[in-house]
């Protein structure tokens, strides 16, 4: 009897602190990540779910890994990535982190007029450059402007197999909501696009797509 393949997962928003109980985020409610991780999971695969927090629980099944920071979840995704077959960042990862003022609240009058922001790691282009001929390798791209012009670079900067991307223009549709509207391109020059629906068949359509 042959293994079941391997899939990981990311999802939600990383938050970036700044003291004990202040942060840098985003709207991010992780639902697409874990329609994903849901449908895998029907679809027979073994599916690993590393997410920042949310308000969602787990599909059954699932093997979730639970981090908050950009720097946790790079560490929990390259630790895992090259026992998988697939793995799709739906994570919204902050671009840059806050220096760090420590372990308690700073008090509002000593809080500082700017803050320093540090580049956090580009984690997929670390997932592309390490990807093997055998793994297929799916980004997300939330673009307000240009969407497929940026999310065909992406593709190839960061050596995707597929980037799935979502023009966060238009109401209605990606963060924080129950649906979604999209565009995938692969590395073959493939491009399909999914008409407005719910995320949890957004999902599935983009399994059937990807992982034939």
């Amino acid at each position: 009897m042959s293994m079941p393949r391997k899939c990981l997962i990311s999802a939600g928003p990383t938050r970036e602190w700044i003291d004990s109980v202040r942060f840098l985020s985003n709207p991010s409610s992780g639902k697409m990540g874990y329609e994903l991780a849901e449908a895998a999971k029907e679809m027979g695969l073994e599916v690993t779910l590393v997410s920042g927090p949310v308000a969602l629980s787990c599909p059954k099944g699932v093997d979730l890994i639970p981090v908050v920071t950009a720097l946790e979840m790079q560490d929990a995704l390259l630790k895992r990535f090259s026992q998988m077959d697939l793995m799709f960042m739906t994570a919204a990862v902050s671009d840059h982190r806050p220096e760090y003022m420590g372990k308690i609240k700073v008090k509002k009058d000593r809080f500082p007029a700017t803050l320093k922001l540090i580049p956090n790691p580009d984690i997929l282009y670390e997932l592309g450059a390490l990807k093997s001929s055998m793994q297929t390798l799916v980004g997300f791209a939330a673009e307000s402007s240009n969407h497929l012009t940026n999310a065909q670079k992406k593709l190839k900067d960061k050596n995707l197999d597929w980037i799935v991307v979502n023009d966060i223009s238009n109401d209605g549709i990606g963060f924080q909501s129950e649906n979604n509207e999209v565009t995938l391109l692969s590395r073959s020059n493939e491009a399909f696009t999914l008409p407005l629906a719910s995320k949890k068949r957004i999902a599935a359509d983009i399994l059937n797509l990807v992982w034939k």
